[in-house]
């Protein structure tokens, strides 16, 4: 198969999530019950303006209640090596045991996509492989091996480049730390084009909560990565010292 590209679907999100994340809220701060509350919530404007007044607060625990669900495919096995470590989320990836990869798809990086020669090579290796999967495949076949017993260790031979496809399930909290980390132009390219993709669709859906989402650089006003900066916003310690001097 030839190279393949990033899309993301928004599947699935909260019903009801800017009134569910206003009342979650607002319970922490009342002596009603959030099941009165719920049935006098007050209009979308009102629950608007109090979800961005506390946003800044850094109160983030009301907004576990209120999850997104995205399909994605045209990633590598490179990206969901990453994606996985994000552990307060739920995922669906296809199976490389179940599923015939005798045509799998690849994800070519940009640096060796723009280089003739090196996009040769490339290319070259991943028509070797497809050819060992299939071999593989066709020698359990001659002694009677098939289906997910020959798939589970043909799979051996696949490369990271593979292109696989995955749902993925996070709450707003955790979305908000998945964007504060991938977002930044330190992240890898191929996670940080997915996170933008979501982090787009999750400022459409819900955008009190996600308008300010992003690189922690953009949120805190400077750079926590030291010596590691790419040098987009000061460092903090120059923020620091500059607070400091003002006074």
């Amino acid at each position: 198969m030839p190279p393949v590209r990033l899309q993301v679907k928004l599947l699935e999100m909260s019903a009801n999530s800017l009134s569910l994340l206003y009342v979650a809220y607002r319970q922490c701060y009342s002596g009603r019950w959030a099941g009165d509350m719920w049935e006098a919530e007050g209009d979308e404007e009102q629950q608007v303006a109090f979800l961005k007044k506390m946003m800044p607060s850094g109160h983030d625990s009301p907004l576990e209640h209120v999850k997104f669900t995205f399909a994605v495919e045209g990633v590598s096995r490179a990206l969901t090596h990453q994606l996985v470590r994000y552990r307060v989320a739920s995922y669906s990836q296809q199976s490389q045991r179940y599923v015939d990869m005798k045509h799998f798809g690849y994800i070519i990086p940009p640096s060796i996509a723009g280089d003739v020669a090196m996009r040769t090579e490339f290319e070259r290796c991943m028509e070797e492989i497809q050819a060992s999967y299939q071999d593989l495949l066709a020698r359990f076949a001659e002694k009677g091996v098939t289906g997910e017993r020959a798939h589970e260790d043909a799979r051996f031979v696949l490369p990271q480049a593979g292109e696989t496809k995955i749902v993925v399930t996070m709450n707003c909290r955790e979305l908000l730390h998945f964007f504060s980390q991938r977002c930044c132009q330190r992240a890898q390219w191929e996670i940080r084009a997915l996170a933008n993709r979501m982090l787009e669709l999750c400022r459409e859906k819900l955008p009190p909560v996600f308008e300010n989402g992003g690189a922690k650089c953009e949120r805190l006003g400077y750079c926590p990565e030291g010596r590691f900066s790419c040098g987009r916003f000061p460092l903090k310690e120059k923020v620091i010292q500059e607070k400091r001097h003002k006074k």
